[in-house]
């Protein structure tokens, strides 16, 4: 059974830095896509950023870009989404998620979308305080 755990969630001040992690519990995560999603109170459940490879693509929500970084450590099962520059904005919880590339295609279209997902992690609470 497949399991996302993420960790590296927690309160920081405007304008500070977080890195979330998310292990995954995979045996060919070499073959998984890897997204984050954030939901904050009140809202939907929103994308953040994905990819699949070190050399492929990676994909941003526009309101992230050229702050967030997403990146995957093959080695040790693990993806991570440094957050950088951070506001109030960006609180949320946030999601690891995981699909096979086997199961769905690597368009963009489909890793920024919630549905393409077919693991989930429990969630990790971001608190950016003004």
């Amino acid at each position: 059974q497949v399991q996302l755990v993420e960790s590296g969630g927690g309160l920081v001040q405007a304008g500070g830095s977080l890195r979330l992690s998310c292990t995954a519990s995979i045996r060919t995560f070499s073959t998984y896509v890897m997204g984050w999603f954030r939901q904050a109170p009140g809202k939907e459940r929103e994308f953040v950023a994905s990819m699949y490879s070190s050399a492929g693509s990676t994909y941003y929500t526009d309101s992230v870009k050229g702050r967030f970084t997403i990146s995957r450590d093959n080695a040790k099962n693990t993806v991570y989404l440094q957050m950088n520059s951070l506001r109030s904005e960006d609180t949320a919880v946030y999601y690891c998620a995981a699909y096979s590339i086997f199961s769905q295609r690597l368009a963009a279209a489909i890793m920024m979308s919630a549905t393409s997902y077919d693991y989930w992690g429990q969630g990790t609470q971001v608190t950016v305080s003004s």
